[in-house]
Order: structure tokens, then C-alpha cells, then sequence
């Protein structure tokens, strides 16, 4: 990622009034810079935990324009303290930088180097548009009454999340943000467009483990055994009846099964089967009922038949719940740079997870969601799909956005 670097102290900032055009202006001229931050991202993708590189090509950048940065926050996370010519609150804004362990199958030459390593939920992009954000804003930073925190998250897709590590390491401290930001890429929006909702945006994500235990023997005299095989399958079976038929229809939920694991050889009958899966809710009765009703349904199942289990439940991030005043407030932003057509309210949350939730949780918040299709180009595969990407006017757009909501945070735009 070396080559890459914002002009020292942003960009040098002359001529019209309004603030938004400034912006504008400025992003448009980074347009190529923007792109190749993006794309040396995603060529060179680190898991979470890993995102060493990736976290020091960040710092670089936000040091070159004399922000203040301090590293290695919570992991590999980077905070970058811009502070105005003036007095104010303080806004922060948050970006993810980790990827997934899927083969990149693209065919681009900024595709993964990495084997089995890809930017597939567009986390490149968030990293690259915040960059940019930070270099627009060091140019006009004598124009801002208070201070713009620049958060960089490592692990946002691991179960043991980078934000609560970073808040752990004291990210919200010293200035404390009054509000903060994240967007997130959402092919399922044209480029040019974004999507936002007050009050519940995503679900909780919790993580469950069944060890089902029954008698091996012979595959020929299945009546001296107790089948862990069978009993795995007559579970999964019965767990995917609970959402449809235990649980309230208007409480929203999602049981998913991802691994299975069982037996040692096609004539042996398996005595032990493990199995992990998700379950996501969007409100608390559903997230508290689930647990027991999955220990009920594999209970029922396993010692009818002669069996046990065991059942390991893990709670894990909880649903991002955005602050309907910064929410409205990075609406009416974004409608003053894409136009009010481009601004889509959307009525319903996302059955998805996102740790942003505990930066939410502590600070008024909101997460929008960023436009990155394009049909026209051939741009529409969904996250946590091999052939992921984004019509990379969404980074210039993406940049435009942090910045603007910055500017007009903490002077109005004026």
C-alpha cells in the first residue's frame, strides 16, 4: 500500500463561499486518490485480528495531514483527532477494516493477493471513504467550532468485536464525542443513493453450539446404537419449526445452522455430532425465548431416542438501535449533497449484525447504509459473495457525505 498519501496538512482550500461546494470540489479532485486508497485496500485484505498493514497504511495517512493519531487501539485500530480552529463538540466517525475468509473471483487487477482472503462486505470502501474524509477536513479545519475523531475498527466480523475492545482502550474518551457515524455498503441501493432509518437498524447476532452424544457401532445393527447422525438431523429439523411455530410471527427472527461436524467412516454409526449456528432477533423477548426454546426442541429430541446434548449460547453483538436526531440530521446532510430524491428512508431493519451497536449504545449514534450497485457495469453481487464490488463512485460520494456531515455538525456549513 506504499505511494499512497494525503497531501500534507489536507488539501488547500480557496474560492467559494459555500462549504458544501468546497467539499464537493475537493472530492471530485481526489477522485483517483480515493480510488487507489480503496483499491490498494482491497488488493491486500487482512482478517480481523490481522489488519496490521492495513491499520499502519491508515496511520501514515492521517499523520501526513498532522491529525492526531494514536495506534494500536483495541488491536490494530487507529483514532485520528482533528481538532478546529474554534471551540465545539466533538463528532466521530467510525470505519471497519477487516475482510472475510472467502476466495476473491473477480477478474480486476485490484482483485485480492491474498488466497482465500476478500473484501467482501465492503469494508476497503469504509476505510478508503473515511481517509478521504479525514484529508478533506485537515485542509478546512480552521473553518470547524470543535473536533472530528477519525475511528478506524480492526475485527467488526469476529465474535469478540474490535469495538468493544476500542471502547475497552478508552476510544470515546478525551475529547468524548457528542455523536457518531458509520455508513455501510449496501448493494441492494443504486450508487448515488443511501439508505437510513431511525430507531432499530440491524439485529442482534448470538452464537450457539449443540454437541449431540448417542452409542456407536456397526452401520449393519443400526438396534445396538444410538444414530448421533439421525438425532442431529431430527434436531436441525425440529430447531427450524421453532421460529415458525414458537415464537411470535410479529417478533422478527432468524435460526441458521452453518456447521455440522459428525462420524469417522461410512460403515461406523457416529456417536458424536457438533453443530454451530446464529440466531438474530430484533427485539429482547425474542432474543431471551430463543435459547431456552432451542435447549427444549434438542432436548425433546435427543432423549426421546436415547441420546444427550449438550448446548453452549453465546450472546454477541446487539442490534444497532440509531438516534433519531443524528439520524434525521445525516438525512437532511445527505439530502443537501445527493438531493432528497437520492435519500431513501427505509422502513424496515436488516436481519444482518454490525458492532457499531456498542459504540450506539454509548454515544448518540446512527449507521447509514452507503449505494454501491450499478447494473449497468454489472456491480450487483451481494455481500459475502466472491464476486463482490461497487461502482467506485460510491468512495467519492462516501467522502463527500462524512465530510459534509462533519462541516455541517460543527459550523453549520457556514
Amino acid at each position: 500500500m506504499s505511494g499512497v498519501k494525503g497531501t500534507k496538512k489536507g488539501v488547500a482550500v480557496a474560492g467559494p463561499a459555500d462549504l458544501l461546494g468546497e467539499i464537493s470540489g475537493i472530492c471530485d479532485t481526489l477522485r483517483d486518490r480515493l480510488i487507489k486508497f480503496r483499491r490498494d485496500i482491497h488488493s491486500n485484505p487482512e482478517l480481523s485480528g490481522e489488519e496490521k498493514n492495513t491499520s499502519a497504511f491508515v496511520a501514515g495517512v492521517l499523520e501526513d495531514n498532522d491529525i492526531e493519531t494514536r495506534r494500536e487501539v483495541g488491536g490494530h485500530g487507529v483514532v485520528g483527532l482533528l481538532r478546529g480552529g474554534g471551540p465545539g463538540p466533538t463528532i466521530a466517525f467510525r470505519a471497519d477494516m477487516d475482510a472475510l475468509p472467502i476466495a476473491d473471483t473477480k477478474d480486476v487487477d485490484y482483485a485480492s493477493t491474498v488466497p482465500g482472503v476478500m473484501h467482501a462486505c465492503g469494508h476497503d470502501v469504509h476505510t478508503a471513504v473515511l481517509m478521504g474524509a479525514a484529508v478533506v477536513l485537515a485542509g478546512i479545519r480552521e473553518r470547524l467550532k470543535g473536533n472530528v475523531k477519525f475511528i478506524f475498527q480492526p475485527s467488526e466480523e469476529r465474535s469478540v468485536t474490535g469495538a468493544r475492545l476500542m471502547i475497552e482502550d478508552g476510544v470515546l474518551d478525551d475529547p468524548a464525542p457528542s455523536a457518531i457515524v458509520a455508513l455501510h455498503c449496501f448493494p441492494e441501493l443504486p450508487v448515488g443513493s443511501i439508505g437510513h432509518k431511525p430507531g432499530v437498524m440491524t439485529a442482534s447476532a448470538d452464537r450457539f453450539k449443540i454437541t449431540i452424544r448417542g452409542r456407536s457401532g456397526h452401520a449393519s445393527r443400526p438396534h445396538q446404537t444410538v444414530d448421533a447422525v439421525l438425532l442431529a438431523a431430527l434436531a436441525i429439523n425440529a430447531i427450524h419449526h421453532i421460529v415458525s411455530r414458537r415464537t411470535d410471527p410479529l417478533h422478527h427472527a432468524v435460526i441458521s445452522i452453518g456447521t455440522i461436524c459428525g462420524g469417522d467412516a461410512p460403515n461406523i454409526i457416529a456417536d458424536t455430532v457438533v453443530m454451530e449456528g446464529t440466531v438474530r432477533t430484533l427485539d429482547t423477548e425474542a432474543r431471551t425465548k430463543i435459547p431456552v426454546l432451542i435447549e427444549e426442541t434438542v432436548r425433546g429430541v435427543t432423549e426421546g431416542m436415547g441420546g444427550s446434548f449438550e448446548l453452549s449460547y453465546d450472546y454477541g453483538t446487539p442490534s444497532v438501535i440509531n438516534d433519531p436526531e443524528v439520524d434525521g440530521f445525516v438525512g437532511e446532510a445527505a439530502a443537501e449533497v445527493l438531493g432528497p430524491d437520492s435519500v431513501i428512508l427505509m422502513s424496515d431493519p436488516l436481519m444482518g449484525a454490525e458492532d457499531f451497536a456498542y459504540f450506539a449504545d454509548r454515544v448518540p449514534g446512527t449507521l447509514f447504509r452507503l449505494g454501491t450497485s450499478n447494473p449497468a457495469k454489472g456491480l450487483t453481487a451481494p455481500l459475502h459473495n466472491a464476486k463482490f464490488d461497487v461502482d467506485e463512485d460510491a468512495v467519492v460520494i462516501g467522502a463527500k457525505l462524512m465530510s459534509w456531515i462533519a462541516a455541517k455538525y460543527l459550523c453549520g456549513g457556514k
